[in-house]
C-alpha cells in the first residue's frame, strides 16, 4: 500500500476498515508495552535515589536520559524505518529493548549509576523506534477528521500499561527493598543499599522476556508495508510544500515538547512528593498504588476523550482539559496534606489527552509532508528530558514549589489549544491505497 496525496479526507472503504483493524489491534499491543516500561521508571527513580544516594538533580537525570534518547534516536530510525520498513523496525525495536533490560541485570550486580544510565539509554532508543513508526500510522489510517478519536483510543492502551506498571514496580521492585518500605528519610547502610539494588533483576528479566516473545509474534504477524512506497510518494508529491506554512505543526513542536515536561515532572517526582510528611506521610512502596491512580485517570480520560472528540472539536477538548490541568497544579503547589495529594493525582486525567490531541492536530492538513512532520514531533518528545531542571527547582527551591514549573507548562497547551492549532497553508490530505 501506499500514502499518495489528496484533495479530500479518505474514507476508506469497509473492506480497507477490515484489513486494518488487526494491525491496529497489534498496536495496541505495543504501545501498552512501551507505556508499561516507561512508567516502571517511576518506581524505579525512587529506588535508585535511595540505592546510590542521589539529590533530585541526579535522579531526574536518569529520566533526562531516556527522553535524550528521543532526539538522538528519532532520525535514524527515520531512515532505518525506510531501509528495512515498519515490520522488520517494530520487531528490531523490541529487540533493542529486550537487551537494555537485560544490561539492568549486571548494572545492579555491580552496582553502577552509569551502566543504569547505559541500560535505560538503549530501552528508550528501542521505543523511539516504535514511536517513529506507530504514531503516524494510526493517525493517517482512517478517516481524517476522527484521527484524534483513534489515536486517543489506542494511545488508550498505553495507559493501561502505564496503570499497571506501577503496582508491578512496587511489588517486585519497591516491596522488595528495605528502602521502598521504610519511612521517608530513613539512611540505609552500605549493605542494605547493595541487596536493594539486586531486586530490580527480576522485574528486567520478565520485561526482557516478554518484549522477545512480542517480537517473535509480530515477526510472524502480516502487518501491511508502508515504508518505501509511503516515501516515493512523498518525495514526488512535497516538491514546492513548506511544513513551516502550518502553523499548527511550528506550534505543535513546542507544545509535545512543553508537555512532556509537566507529565514526565509529575509521574517521576510522584511518589517522592507524596510520601513526604506533610503531605502523604507514607513509604514510597505505598506512594506507588497512588500512582496508579493517577496513570489509572490517564487511561480513563483517554478512553472518555475517544468517544468525546467523534463529537465535540478536539482543539476544545484540549483547551477544556488543558484548564483542568492547570488548576490542579496550582492546587499541588500551595496546598498540603491529602488536598495536594489528590490534586497531584487528578492531573493524570487532565494529561490523559495531551499528546495524541496535539500530535493529530499538529500533522493535520500536511498531507505528503506528514511524515516529516510525524518525526519533528517524535523529536520533541525529548522535552522529557528537560524534566532536570524541575530537579534542579526541587533541590533549589522545594519540591512542592517546582511544580510551578508544571503550571506554566499547561498554560501553553492552552495557548495551542486556543489559537496555535488553528491551521494554516495548503490543507492537504493523505489517502491509504491497497
Amino acid at each position: 500500500m501506499a500514502l499518495a496525496p489528496t484533495s479530500h479526507i479518505a474514507r476508506p472503504h469497509a473492506g480497507a476498515v477490515q484489513t486494518y483493524r488487526p494491525a491496529l489491534t497489534l498496536l495496541a499491543t505495543l504501545f501498552f508495552m512501551w507505556g508499561f516500561i516507561t512508567v516502571i521508571n517511576n518506581t524505579l527513580l525512587p529506588h535508585l535515589r535511595s540505592v546510590f544516594e542521589l539529590n533530585y538533580t541526579q535522579t531526574t537525570l536518569i529520566e533526562s536520559v531516556w527522553f535524550i534518547a528521543y532526539f538522538v534516536a528519532s532520525i535514524p530510525s527515520g531512515m532505518l524505518i525506510r531501509r528495512i520498513g515498519y515490520k522488520k523496525s517494530i520487531v528490531t525495536g523490541l529487540l533493542v529493548m529486550a537487551a537494555g533490560s537485560l544490561l539492568m541485570v549486571p548494572a545492579a550486580k555491580i552496582p553502577s549509576y552509569e551502566v543504569v544510565l547505559a541500560a535505560l539509554f538503549i530501552v528508550a532508543s528501542g521505543i523511539t523506534l516504535l514511536q517513529v513508526a506507530a504514531n503516524p500510522y494510526v493517525a493517517v489510517v482512517g478517516p481524517a477528521e476522527t484521527s484524534s478519536s483513534r489515536l486517543n483510543l489506542v494511545q488508550a492502551f498505553n495507559s493501561l500499561g502505564t496503570t499497571l506498571a506501577p503496582l508491578f514496580g512496587g511489588y517486585l521492585i519497591l516491596g522488595r527493598s528495605k528502602g521502598g518500605t521504610s519511612e521517608a528519610g530513613v539512611t540505609l547502610t552500605a549493605a542494605e543499599r547493595y541487596a536493594d539494588a539486586q531486586s530490580v533483576i527480576l522485574p528486567y528479566i520478565i520485561v526482557a522476556v516478554v518484549l522477545v516473545l512480542l517480537a517473535i509474534v509480530i515477526a510472524r504477524f502480516p502487518l501491511p508495508a508502508m515504508g518505501q512506497a509511503t516515501q516515493r510518494a512523498s518525495r514526488e508529491a512535497r516538491r514546492g510544500l513548506s511544513l513551516w506554512s502550518h502553523r499548527n505543526l511550528v506550534f505543535g513542536v513546542p507544545a509535545i515538547f512543553i508537555y512532556l515536561i509537566a507529565e514526565i515532572g509529575v509521574s517521576n517526582l510522584f511518589i517522592n512528593f507524596v510520601s513526604q510528611p506533610d503531605i502523604g506521610n507514607i513509604t514510597h512502596q505505598e506512594a506507588s498504588n497512588y500512582l496508579f491512580l493517577l496513570w489509572g485517570g490517564m487511561m480513563v480520560g483517554r478512553f472518555l476523550g475517544s468517544l468525546v472528540m467523534q463529537k465535540v472539536d478536539a482543539a476544545k477538548v484540549l483547551a477544556t482539559f488543558s484548564i483542568g490541568a492547570f488548576v490542579v497544579m496550582i492546587v499541588a503547589t500551595f496546598a498540603h496534606g491529602p488536598m495536594a495529594m489528590w490534586a497531584l493525582i487528578l492531573v493524570g486525567f487532565f494529561h490523559s489527552i495531551m499528546f495524541p490531541t496535539i500530535f493529530t492536530l499538529a500533522i493535520k492538513g500536511l498531507g505528503p509532508l506528514t511524515e516529516e512532520g510525524s518525526g519533528l514531533l517524535i523529536m520533541a518528545i525529548a522535552g522529557g528530558a528537560l524534566v532536570i531542571v524541575q530537579g534542579w527547582l526541587a533541590d533549589e527551591y522545594g519540591l512542592q514549589w517546582s511544580f510551578l514549573l508544571t503550571a506554566a507548562c499547561e498554560l501553553y497547551v492552552l495557548f495551542y489549544a486556543l489559537w496555535g492549532s488553528k491551521p494554516t497553508g495548503e490543507q492537504l490530505e493523505v489517502q491509504v491505497a491497497e
